[in-house]
C-alpha cells in the first residue's frame, strides 16, 4: 500500500455515540487505542471503501427540502393526471426518491418514468449549490485516499449531482472514475446491491475487501446482499434506531473517530 504524508490534523473526542456535528471542534479527550475493536478492524481491514454520498458526505437536500422536491415532483403528476399513481402512503412520505420508483414500478420503461427522474436529478443538482458537507468527510476522503485505500461512491443519486458536488469541493480526485449513481434502471437501486457490484468489478475488488459507509437501512441491506462489511452513519438518535433496527451493529455518530483510525494507519 502506498503511503504519502499527511501534514498536520487536528483531532477531536473518540466516540461512537450519536453527537451533534459541532463535536469537530471539540478537544482531545482520548486516543486511538481505546476505539472499539469492531470500528478498527473494519478501518485497516478495507482495501476498498464505498461511501454513500448523501448522508455520509454531505447533506444535499439542507438548503433545498426534498419535501418541496417531492411536492414538485406529485404535483407534476397530478398536472398530468395522473394522481392515482401513487399510494396515500407514498404522497405522504414526501420523499423524491419514493415517488420516483413507485411510478417507475406502475410505468416501467415508459417516457413518463424517465422525464419524472431527469425532473429529480435537476432538483438534486439545483440542491449541490446548498449542500452541507457532513462533518470531518472532506479530510476523512482525502487522508483515506492519501494512505493508499481506493474509494468509490455508491448511490441513488444521480452521478451527475455527485460529480458537481465532488468538482465543487475538490475531491474528484479522490473518486474519479468510480461514481456509481442512479441509472434508467430503477429497480436497481438501492436496498439492490447492483451499484455497490458495479464498483467491486471496476475496483477489482473481493467484497470482504471492502467497506461500505451509508446512513440508511437500505445502504445496510445492499451492503449486506453485496457480502460487504459495513459502517453506519448516523447523524441523530433516529438515524440510529432505524440503522440498528436493519441489523447494523457498527454505527458511528461522527466521523472523526474514523478519520483519527486512518490517520493511525499513515
Amino acid at each position: 500500500m502506498v503511503r504519502r504524508p499527511l501534514g498536520n490534523h487536528h483531532d477531536g473526542p473518540d466516540t461512537l455515540l450519536v453527537t451533534p456535528d459541532t463535536t469537530q471542534t471539540e478537544p482531545v479527550t482520548s486516543d486511538t487505542e481505546k476505539m472499539p475493536e469492531e470500528l478498527r478492524e473494519l478501518i485497516t481491514h478495507a482495501q476498498v471503501v464505498l461511501w454513500d454520498f448523501d448522508g455520509p458526505i454531505c447533506r444535499l437536500f439542507a438548503g433545498h427540502s426534498a419535501d418541496q422536491v417531492a411536492d414538485g415532483l406529485m404535483e407534476w403528476l397530478e398536472g398530468r393526471g395522473l394522481h392515482g399513481l401513487l399510494t396515500e402512503s407514498e404522497r405522504e412520505s414526501l420523499d423524491p426518491h419514493i415517488v420516483l420508483r413507485a411510478v417507475d414500478r406502475r410505468r416501467p420503461g415508459s417516457d413518463l418514468v424517465a422525464e419524472l427522474e431527469e425532473r429529480l436529478t435537476e432538483e438534486e443538482l439545483k440542491a449541490t449549490s446548498s449542500a452541507m458537507p457532513t462533518a470531518w468527510a472532506d479530510p476523512l476522503i482525502r487522508t483515506w485516499a492519501a494512505v493508499g485505500s481506493r474509494l468509490a461512491i455508491t448511490t441513488n443519486n444521480s452521478p451527475r449531482v455527485v460529480g458537481k458536488y465532488l468538482k465543487d469541493r475538490n475531491l474528484t480526485d479522490c473518486f474519479a472514475p468510480h461514481v456509481y449513481g442512479r441509472t434508467e434502471d430503477l429497480h436497481l437501486l438501492k436496498p439492490d446491491p447492483h451499484c455497490l457490484n458495479r464498483a467491486l468489478r471496476a475496483m477489482g475488488s473481493a467484497p470482504s475487501d471492502a467497506l461500505m459507509i451509508g446512513d440508511t437501512p437500505s445502504d445496510f441491506l445492499a451492503a449486506r446482499r453485496a457480502g460487504v462489511p459495513f459502517l453506519g452513519y448516523a447523524r441523530n438518535g433516529h438515524k440510529e434506531k432505524l440503522l440498528r433496527g436493519a441489523g447494523a451493529t457498527a454505527v458511528v455518530g461522527s466521523l472523526e473517530p474514523v478519520l483519527r483510525a486512518v490517520r493511525a494507519q499513515a
